[in-house]
């Protein structure tokens, strides 16, 4: 077959691929329901966990770490071997059986449960450049804890405390793991400073950002704030309606970016959420372009908590921080949404998921669940990049999360809107299954042009040094559309994956090694800036089919 003609053939399948990219603008109510290919599917997993999954982060061993809080009350997984948590100041149980954590593994799809001592509720996280997690703060006697996981062989790897390590109570923080290897937790209630993780030994205490005082709503609220690393080693921030360029290292607001338009908050309780657009070094100049999407308009966490419902918002934003002047650029979702988590898909489009069409984050504060994900391809003309998939049977309210696996799939769990475990009697009962979500790029149709990654032939990943990747296509292959990518899994809550960014490598060429079998040689990330040092999923893309990810250390 000719190279034309396998072009043909590719275009038509990615044609095809992308016909659902229409601009549709429906009632959460009125979203239909597919079950072709097309608009992916929901597989559940497991009925129960035991857990509400809060929390979750993705681990380089294939497993995933979940956890909500202590003081829901009893969970439905007893701890192992008899175990019990003591704690005099916990709020609902003193003495405690059973588990608020859980260690999932994706391949056996089996779960085991984890002792946690202190409460974690709405704490944050980030996996150090070892593979450890470092999970901060929480509430009561967690809202100054420092606690790690490290994956381990066996079965009896845990959580490790660390009580009084953080400076400030950190409460609704946000992580960001920073070029050198330590973590950034920045904000929580009533606390507008930052710290270090590890501590800094000339500086082991806060750091004032006035930022965030500036930033909060009447409730003290800009919480959450959403964090990303930028290329040139800034952090952007933002929090409600204001986002800034900030020099952590000298303590200073390089830039203030215009508002995002419609001056209505994003953070929590008004939870939208927002990426960091793939960083692609093809180019000749890498741009950096953050997307925020969704929340809720002001006032509206009041008025739910008094029953009154109001309509979340539709609105994205994208503004391209490398530009000289940066703008924001608005669009419309199909839905509004708030509440919704935006998960990175290997093939560069953004999955929004989960979340509800009236109301704020908080108890009893969401109404009208969005069952609907949407699919956004950044790259597709206006108004043609949204894309509405297959509706879950499950509403996935305040309290749930999404992580991306490394087959593709979307792990989801979670949801539990009220202040403690309540499964009867009530519009939306606590949520204690797992289910996963299947793009349509898992469709069987696209397997003539899916590439495989073969075991065992990935090399090392070094800064600015070349790798090679050998794969196969079943049939036919386009080098036109053909791309490596790098994805550093989230820790993902309340509607922000922290620490979450893609990296397109440098195309440097293509061989056939044998029939249908290639080697694609890429150039390592040119700064730890670009990409931290650390464990990544590695993707071959191919016409916006991605392989299954195989993992590799950048160092």
């Amino acid at each position: 077959m000719t190279i034309s003609t396998i072009n043909i053939f590719l275009t038509s399948l990615i044609l095809a691929s992308h016909i659902i990219h229409h601009h549709l603008h429906v009632s959460s109510q009125s979203l239909p329901t597919y079950n072709s290919g097309q608009q992916g599917h929901w597989h559940l997993l497991h009925a129960s966990i035991g857990i509400s999954a809060m929390h979750m982060q993705l681990l380089r061993d294939n497993k995933v770490v979940m956890f909500d809080r202590t003081d829901f009350g009893f969970s439905n997984i007893s701890l192992p071997g008899g175990l019990c948590r003591y704690d005099p100041r916990d709020t609902v149980t003193k003495i405690d059986c059973t588990a608020h954590s859980i260690l999932y593994d994706i391949g056996s799809n089996t779960f085991r449960p984890l002792m946690v001592q202190t409460d974690t509720w709405c704490s944050s996280g980030s996996v150090l450049s070892n593979g450890t997690l470092v999970q901060t703060g929480g509430y009561n006697d967690g809202d100054h804890v420092v606690r790690t996981f490290t994956p381990c062989e066996n079965d009896y790897c845990d959580w490790l405390e660390f009580p009084n390590y953080l400076s400030e109570r950190r409460w609704y923080a946000s992580n960001q793991l920073l070029p050198d290897g330590r973590v950034i937790i920045v904000g929580g209630r009533r606390q507008f400073n930052y710290e270090f993780y590890p501590r800094q030994p000339e500086n082991p205490h806060t750091i004032t950002l006035d930022f965030l005082r500036q930033t909060r709503d009447v409730d003290e609220n800009n919480l959450y704030p959403f964090l990303h690393l930028l290329p040139d080693g800034n952090l952007f921030i933002f929090a409600n309606t204001r986002s800034i360029l900030f020099d952590y290292n000298q303590n200073q607001v390089a830039k203030e970016f215009p508002r995002i338009p419609g001056g209505e908050p994003r953070n929590y309780p008004s939870s939208g959420s927002s990426v960091l657009l793939p960083l692609d070094e093809n180019k000749a100049s890498i741009e950096a372009e953050i997307m925020v999407c969704g929340g809720a308009p002001e006032g509206a966490h009041v008025r739910a908590m008094r029953g009154s419902f109001i309509r979340s918002i539709a609105t994205c934003g994208r503004l391209k921080v490398t530009d000289h002047n940066p703008t924001w650029v608005m669009e419309d979702m199909p839905v509004p949404r708030v509440m919704g988590d935006m998960i990175m898909l290997p093939n560069g489009e953004v999955i929004i998921i989960n979340g509800a069409g009236l109301g704020t984050a908080g108890w009893e504060c969401g109404h009208d669940p969005v069952l609907n994900p949407i699919i956004y391809n950044p790259s597709a003309r206006p108004r043609q990049r949204f894309s509405i998939m297959a509706a879950s049977t499950r509403p996935r309210m305040y309290h749930s999360s999404a992580c991306l696996v490394p087959d593709g799939r979307i792990l989801v769990g979670g949801s539990n809107p009220h202040q403690y475990y309540n499964f009867t009697g009530v519009e939306y009962p606590t949520d204690i299954s797992l289910e996963v979500f299947s793009p349509p790029y898992l469709s069987f149709e696209y397997e003539l042009i899916r590439p495989r990654i073969v075991p065992g032939n990935v090399g090392i990943l070094r800064y600015g040094k070349s790798l090679s990747v050998v794969f196969k296509v079943p049939k036919y292959l386009s080098v036109d559309v053909l791309s490596v990518r790098i994805v550093s899994p989230s820790f993902t809550t309340h509607s922000f994956a922290m620490n979450q960014r893609m990296v397109v490598m440098k195309m440097m060429g293509v061989s056939n090694v044998k029939k249908w079998t290639y080697c694609v040689s890429v150039m390592g990330p040119s700064t730890a800036e670009i990409a931290p040092s650390g464990f990544y999923l590695l993707f071959v893309v191919h016409g916006g089919i991605p392989s299954p990810g195989v993992w590799v250390e950048l160092h």
